[in-house]
């Protein structure tokens, strides 16, 4: 009976060890939990955080130009049949339009703070226009004809000139306008009927109207 222990001890721990192997192929491993963070992959692509909005900055505008306050400008009708020369002093402003022949017409007005003006003569003509750094761009109507023009900044003696007086007892009444290039566009008024113009010496402003030399004159608001 002494002999028997150990043989019973020896087959119980065969028993437990076939019986672990049985349970291990039965269950197999564990699962992993929710828990087990290193077996859980990141999302593949993962959604940026959203950017704040911008504010929206308003455009600047720069201010307009303002209008030279003394300057002369001088230039041909966009048909190129008349000339037309401006003349600005202190806000406001002269204008002579003139085709060499027959039509022509004296204008005067204000210049608005933007360079903008409405120019008017007594005969009913007008001359709308915008004064800019360098120019002056508008319309002469005349006649109920309007006459789109584009004038350029002018020095001496480009300019308009006028002479009004009376030779041999006839009323007289010349206006000039003299371009960059010196050329002149004019007429003479006698006793109202119009005809073109003599030159004048754009240095001095002397003309000979019908053997009579008289002066002619820069014309200014």
């Amino acid at each position: 009976m002494k002999r028997a222990g150990p043989l019973i001890t020896l087959l119980a721990g065969l028993l437990l060890g076939l019986f672990m192997l049985s349970l291990n192929a039965t269950t197999g491993e564990p699962a992993p939990t929710s828990l087990d963070r290193s077996t859980v992959s990141p999302p593949a692509n993962p959604t940026p955080p959203a950017s704040p909005a911008q504010p929206r900055v308003p455009a600047v505008r720069s201010p307009s130009p303002t209008p030279p306050q003394d300057a002369r400008y001088a230039g041909r009708t966009q048909d190129d049949r008349a000339s037309v020369a401006i003349t600005l002093r202190k806000g406001k402003a002269v204008a002579y339009y003139c085709d060499g022949r027959t039509q022509e017409a004296w204008l005067r007005g204000d210049v608005a703070a933007d360079g903008s003006m409405r120019l008017r003569s007594k005969s009913g003509a007008t001359l709308d226009g915008r004064v800019g750094a360098d120019k002056v761009d508008g319309t002469v109507t005349v006649r109920n004809a309007g006459h789109p023009f584009t004038a350029a900044r002018a020095a001496k003696p480009a300019g308009v000139y006028r002479a009004t007086t009376e030779v041999r007892g006839t009323k007289v009444d010349g206006g000039w306008i003299v371009l960059q290039n010196g050329r002149q566009v004019g007429i003479v008024n006698r006793d109202g009927e119009p005809a073109a113009a003599p030159p004048i010496d754009p240095r001095t402003g002397a003309v000979t109207i019908d053997g009579e030399q008289v002066t002619a004159r820069p014309v200014a608001p």
